[in-house]
């Protein structure tokens, strides 16, 4: 099988690549292929996050485990069909945790090996990449709890706090 992805980087201006990968494709492989569509050396650190319809960034694989344990989690013990298909057909993958380059990884489409080309494959080019990473905003979610925000503000100095009663002040 062939799996067909549209690859989308996360800036103002469209930059856009679509990749042919066999379905026996690791994502390390799947990293690889990126860095070499966006023209990247491939050196740093970088993760995928599985993710749903909307987006959200769930499940982090990271291209190394941390764990000496040969079962963990990690790029090479992942094939592109166990986390893509039509149900989930949506990755977000982050390469260079110091510029963070973010990218939209979407399913296109499943096809049978035909042997048209050798895979992986290059299908697609749109736009240049940005010579800089885009600045990301991290921004929170507004809870609600304004008493919090204003009791941060007026505290003037934490050497007057007592963080011995600091249980007994939250519960």
């Amino acid at each position: 099988m062939i799996y067909k992805i549209r690859l989308i980087l996360d800036t103002k201006e469209d930059v856009i690549r679509d990749i042919a990968v066999s379905n026996e494709t690791t994502l390390e492989d799947l990293h690889n292929s990126i860095t070499n569509a966006f023209g990247f050396d491939g050196n740093e650190m970088a993760s995928f996050y599985l993710t749903d319809d909307d987006w959200n960034q769930g499940e982090e694989i990271p291209l190394f485990s941390m764990d000496d344990a040969n079962s963990a989690i990690c790029m090479q013990n992942f094939f592109i069909k166990d986390v893509l298909s039509e149900d989930k057909s949506k990755l977000i993958y982050v390469y260079d945790f110091l510029s963070m380059w973010t990218f939209f990884v979407e399913l296109i489409t499943v096809a049978e090996d035909t042997n048209q080309f050798d895979l992986p494959s290059l299908l697609l080019s749109v736009g240049e990449v940005p010579s800089e990473a885009p600045e990301k905003e991290f921004t929170s979610e507004d809870t609600g709890d304004t008493d919090a925000a204003e009791n941060y503000d007026n505290l003037e100095n934490f050497d007057d706090f007592d963080f011995d009663n600091f249980d007994e002040m939250i519960n």
